[in-house]
């Protein structure tokens, strides 16, 4: 788990092993062993990884696993990655169970769809409304 993490992360990042080696003042033969998992970096070492990419120790050395996804890419703090959906033949998706749990959503309930040029969003349409009369300077 920690290699493929190191992995990813790194790609994702953009970084050589070379320069990720450097910035822990290491050689990339040494780096190269943790990716492959031939050996594990220390606790110290292991927490400069975290840090270099934005993320916690826990998921640096455990990950996530998605449903229907296997491995993901550790997200930032205060950032998650729930997984996948497939959009059916009407356009409907399914939430995955945990991000259903975390943010309370139930069955039935209205959801605002929200976009950028990149992707969508889905936000309770209380908050919506509510971002809505902040932003018009009425409180009710």
């Amino acid at each position: 788990m920690l290699g493929e993490n190191l992995m990813m992360l790194r790609k994702m990042n953009g970084y050589t092993q070379g320069q990720v080696a450097e910035k822990l003042g290491i050689s990339r033969q040494a780096y190269a062993k943790w990716e492959s998992g031939a050996s594990v970096p220390d606790i110290g070492r292991a927490n400069e990884l975290a840090r270099i990419y934005g993320i916690s120790l826990d998921k640096l050395m455990c990950g996530d696993e998605g449903e229907d996804v296997g491995l993901m890419p550790p997200a930032p703090p205060g950032k998650n990655i729930w997984g996948t959906v497939t959009l059916g033949a009407r356009g409907q998706i399914v939430i995955p169970k945990a991000a259903r749990d975390r943010f309370g959503f139930k069955g039935g309930e209205t959801l605002m769809v929200v976009s950028d040029e990149i992707g969508i969003a889905l936000l309770p349409v209380e908050f919506f409304e509510n971002m809505i009369r902040e932003s018009m300077g009425s409180g009710n």
